[in-house]
């Protein structure tokens, strides 16, 4: 009797001190076990009427992130990240590398990072608890803080902090998309694939494009938080035409900027597809500017018409 009282009192304590969290703790404590943690997890990612599974794999070997994203459906295609290289493998091209903190495609890059950085433009929430992979998950609500982005949640595993679940949500709080987790495995030592992984003699990072005849495109204005992480400067395949490339975040919410001579055949001015992705073009004089990304067309516009040479 005095084992179970003792047990019950442990397990009061427990979830006493999980209730004491805030939102913005258990965010940290998730960054935190992504990065740290040994892990393994099968993942399914749903677009519309779009789904996609993955197996992820993380460790530490010899006092570096190690991980590997396998796409199960499809042509063969690997990422594996050893530090701060990813090499991507695909069945019909020679393998390559980036630099890049994440592999991309799984959980929002940002969720591994400095939490402080997404207050610029979401408030976090505690929420309800679901069960999840069978494992209990807290809820935390990310809701925007203005109009240019959406909201998203996040279900934190309350044993090893790692997420469970991730919903984008549009303004209408209708699912545009979900990654969740449906096995997750915490391991005591990095997985054999990620050691023989960081053994391996990857190809040298390519260098981004050379910006010798780049434009200075520059924005009057970007939502609160919202950032310029890439430039490039590259011609078309096929028609040689200079386009100009700008990719945006905010940490969860990315957009894309092509700026280009407008074609022959004019695009769309607007264009949302099913899973939320939004589109609009924009006519700067001769030229053409798209803008792309899961965010209110209405932030696109904006966005594309901001646009100045300086």
């Amino acid at each position: 009797m005095r084992l179970i009282l003792l047990a019950l009192l442990v397990l009061t304590f427990s979830t006493h001190a999980e209730e004491d969290l805030s939102a913005k703790a258990w965010l940290k404590n998730m960054s935190q076990a992504l990065r740290d943690k040994q892990f393994k997890v099968s993942i399914i990612q749903l677009q519309a009427d779009h789904i996609r599974p993955l197996v992820y794999i993380h460790g530490i070997v010899d006092n570096q992130e190690i991980a590997l994203l396998e796409y199960l459906n499809g042509p063969p295609k690997n990422a594996i990240r050893v530090g701060s290289r990813v090499t991507f493998i695909e069945h019909d091209q020679p393998a390559y590398s980036v630099s890049a903190p994440r592999i991309q495609g799984v959980w929002p890059a940002a969720l591994a990072g400095d939490i402080s950085l997404l207050e610029q433009g979401y408030q976090f929430v505690i929420g309800g608890r679901s069960r999840i992979a069978g494992r209990p998950g807290q809820m935390i609500r990310l809701l925007a803080k203005d109009e240019n982005r959406y909201d998203a949640q996040v279900w934190v595993d309350m044993e090893t902090y790692l997420p469970l679940r991730f919903d984008t949500l549009n303004q209408e709080k209708q699912l545009l998309e979900q990654t969740m987790v449906v096995e997750l495995f915490e391991l005591s030592e990095p997985a054999n694939i990620l050691i023989e992984a960081a053994k391996q003699d990857w190809p040298a990072i390519i260098n981004q494009a050379e910006r010798t005849d780049g434009k200075n495109w520059q924005f009057t204005w970007l939502p609160q938080g919202f950032d310029i992480v890439v430039r490039d400067h590259h011609r078309l395949i096929g028609i040689h035409e200079p386009v100009e490339y700008i990719a945006l975040t905010d940490g969860l919410a990315n957009i894309s900027v092509y700026v280009a001579r407008s074609g022959d055949n004019p695009m769309p001015n607007e264009l949302l597809t099913r899973n939320g992705l939004s589109m609009v073009v924009v006519k700067v004089g001769a030229l053409e500017v798209v803008a792309i990304g899961k965010v209110p067309s209405e932030t696109l516009e904006r966005i594309a018409n901001s646009l100045v040479l300086k």
